[in-house]
């Protein structure tokens, strides 16, 4: 092996054995003995800052998400897809739910992508637009993204990291306004389109 990718390794094998023993050293058994999020001091201190639910559409921003299509694309539309009846009852509840927040609005264009479920880990149903078509006609962003093993070694001899995660974190960026119609999907209780990025896009 490379020094590179020993190295690589070695991060690992410490990060399983500071974890092991942090887990250890607090009398905790597995995962399911950790504290809960709610019982840090900070994030009860400033509940507002995590909030369990976006409250609405994200602030004005100087970045929108941006749809570039391929020169001479004409609008796609497709005929929205079968659902059994217990779909159909959640499709309706996350419809207005997304409506209410100002994630999505009710829509005239000329696009049209269908609609699908797809079960999450918790049993629990996520809305997805099928944008396979419209990706197909959009042109992809070429920025050049870190070697997993370059960033690796720029860790060596770090000893505090961070995670971020946003919550729902494709909802809180916004899209160009002149970009917001070739978002819209069409379903049996409507046509509509995101005023945020969706998930399942490009």
């Amino acid at each position: 092996m490379t020094g590179r990718r020993l190295l690589c390794v070695d991060i690992w094998r410490v990060w399983a054995r500071y974890k092991e023993g942090l887990r250890r050293s607090r009398g905790l058994r597995d995962d399911a003995d950790a504290p809960r999020i709610e019982d840090i001091p900070v994030v009860r201190e400033f509940g507002d800052v995590f909030p369990a639910e976006l409250p609405g559409r994200p602030p004005d921003r100087e970045i929108e998400f941006v749809v570039d299509l391929v020169p001479g694309t004409t609008p796609i539309s497709k005929a929205p897809y079968r659902m059994a009846p217990a779909e159909l009852k959640e499709l309706k509840a996350q419809l207005q739910d997304l409506l209410d927040k100002g994630f999505m609005r009710p829509s005239v264009s000329p696009w049209g992508t269908p609609v699908l479920f797809v079960k999450k880990n918790d049993g629990s149903l996520r809305l997805c637009v099928d944008y396979r078509e419209l990706n197909k006609v959009t042109i992809k962003n070429k920025y050049p993204l870190p070697r997993i093993d370059d960033l690796f070694y720029q860790l060596q001899g770090s000893c505090v990291y961070s995670k971020i995660d946003l919550q729902s974190g494709y909802h809180q960026l916004r899209i160009k306004p002149e970009d917001v119609s070739k978002t819209a999907f069409r379903t049996r209780y409507g046509h509509y389109e995101f005023t945020v990025m969706p998930f399942g896009a490009f």
